[in-house]
């Protein structure tokens, strides 16, 4: 610095911040462009209100000599950006420069981002793509002890973290996409544990990208994706729209939507409800129906699909909506659903946002593969996290709710509970009960097993239900949304603030 000017440093820190944002290099940024990818910056300004990102660790690199000068922002973008006028802690993985691979030095700006993020209150968004572990900084015993000195893969759940893979993604951007609220996936992309050439080393097992990884894998056998997109986009859009359900933090409420609220017609409910049980209707179209126009938001939309869940809108209030989908297996509930449904509980709870169960469902499904699976303790779980959730719990039989599944879509759990005249409540079918009670089955002519199986309806009529007050309410299907909406406003006050107690705050972020 001897006997440099004032312009002279100035150009000095130009010159530096050219080089950093150069990335790469021109060539691997121009075959992104050519392929439609955004690059690491881009993705953060797609995100990110205009000319709001503050940049941290910029002039950030390797820790080793031989790599300081191909290593700009150590291959990790990070700052703070506001969404929609808030303030979000945001990390943008830069897979041309050494393939965004983790290091000693990443490893801790991701530390400070997210330990900053939760001092101050606010949202982590991560776009991610990485080639994994770099082997010469993470390899043999300095390399393991230097990166578990480091807070690198813990969460609280005190502020919302959401996710984007936009690329290959193994090893540490993996442990990212597993542990946040909301994760997308751009739909060529891949994540894994082990890239698939460590994989075919390790276990002499050839597999694809997609095979070990892809977003049909994610989205519908491991459930740890939440939503799949065409583009890079897309795909942002989607998280900016999540985080407008969520508070900052766990100690605020949710925000509450500005302006006037547009609701469907009533009596568009009472028409798509059938009063036959054997009928079935689409379950995405009940929660439409009910929230306030265009607010739903489908979270894991193709894995566990007998249940459907949505973020949502009553009043302008946020709402998380768990619904039967007789569309799928009559809507029996199985181990995917339960355990979706389980994730969904916790993130509402986590973040004060009241649930509201449309129930309509024949019981969980049995079998030799939900045993084998392991369905006893999902639905243990299940109704362990609903018990611990403090936030308002809203349940609505709309038709059938039969057995276990009965409780665990709040049936004595909830703080409220209406059955629609459509609804029905009991132990199972009622051609199942006269089967194991009668040991009698439908014969042609057969008038005693009619008066049988109306004895069994009856039995399992709302009115029963309210009579011993283990219902709080009798209601057509078009006024299901109204008295969501009364419900509401009595059950939110109990909140401080809009805050729940956060009783699962600890659960695990991926069952």
């Amino acid at each position: 610095m001897i006997n440099k000017t004032t312009s002279d440093l100035a150009a000095e820190l130009d010159a530096r911040r050219r080089k950093v944002h150069a990335m790469g290099g021109e060539a691997k940024l121009a075959a992104r462009r050519e392929r439609g990818i955004l690059n690491a910056r881009e993705r953060i300004d797609a995100l990110v209100d205009p000319g709001s990102f503050t940049e941290l660790g910029e002039f950030a690199h390797s820790a080793r000599d031989e790599d300081k000068d191909r290593t700009p922002a150590e291959g990790i973008v990070t700052g703070f950006g506001r969404v929609e006028g808030r303030e979000v802690a945001v990390a943008s993985f830069d897979l041309t420069t050494l393939g965004a691979s983790s290091s000693v030095t990443n490893i801790r700006k991701l530390a400070f981002l997210k330990t900053s993020a939760s001092r101050a209150g606010i949202p982590c968004a991560f776009l991610i793509e990485s080639a994994g572990a770099r082997m010469p900084d993470i390899q043999g015993a300095v390399g393991m002890g230097r990166i578990g000195l480091l807070p690198a893969n813990n969460r609280d759940r005190d502020v919302p973290w959401v996710c984007a893979v936009l690329g290959p993604c193994y090893g540490m951007g993996t442990w990212y996409a597993v542990q946040s609220d909301f994760s997308v996936m751009r739909r060529d992309a891949t994540f894994s544990v082990s890239s698939p050439k460590v994989v075919s080393v390790a276990l002499s097992q050839e597999l694809t990208p997609e095979e070990l990884g892809g977003s049909d894998v994610h989205a519908e056998v491991t459930g740890q994706i939440d939503l799949v997109t065409d583009t890079d986009a897309e795909a942002i859009a989607a998280l900016r729209r999540f985080l407008a359900y969520l508070p900052s933090n766990c100690a605020e409420a949710p925000p509450r939507a500005e302006g006037p609220v547009q609701a469907h017609a009533a009596e568009e409910v009472d028409a798509l409800i059938p009063a036959a049980r054997h009928k079935i209707y689409d379950g995405r179209k009940l929660v439409e129906l009910l929230a306030d126009a265009g607010s739903v938001m489908p979270y894991r939309q193709r894995y566990g699909r007998t249940l459907e869940t949505s973020l949502a809108r009553l009043n302008g209030r946020p709402v998380g909506i768990i619904a039967s989908n007789p569309m799928r297996k009559g809507g029996a509930i199985d181990g995917p659903s339960c355990n979706k449904m389980t994730e969904f509980i916790v993130l509402c709870d986590s973040f004060n946002i009241p649930l509201v169960l449309l129930a309509d469902t024949p019981g969980f499904l049995i079998g030799l593969k939900p045993e084998l699976d392991g369905v006893a303790g999902m639905i243990m779980n299940n109704l362990r996290a609903l018990a611990l959730a403090s936030v308002p719990k809203l349940a609505v039989v709309v038709r059938k709710s039969y057995g276990q599944a009965y409780l665990n879509l709040g049936g004595g759990v909830a703080d409220a509970l209406a059955v629609m005249t459509t609804g029905e409540v009991g132990f199972v079918d009622p051609a199942v009960a006269v089967s194991v009670v009668h040991n009698r089955r439908p014969e042609p002519g057969d008038n005693s097993y009619a008066e049988l199986m109306d004895d069994m309806v009856v039995s399992n009529s709302p009115f029963e239900l309210a009579g011993i007050f283990a219902a709080h309410a009798v209601i057509r299907p078009g006024e299901t949304r109204e008295w969501l909406i009364r419900m509401l406003d009595v059950y939110q006050r109990r909140m401080q603030g809009g805050v729940s107690q956060h009783r699962l705050a600890t659960w695990p972020t991926s069952l």
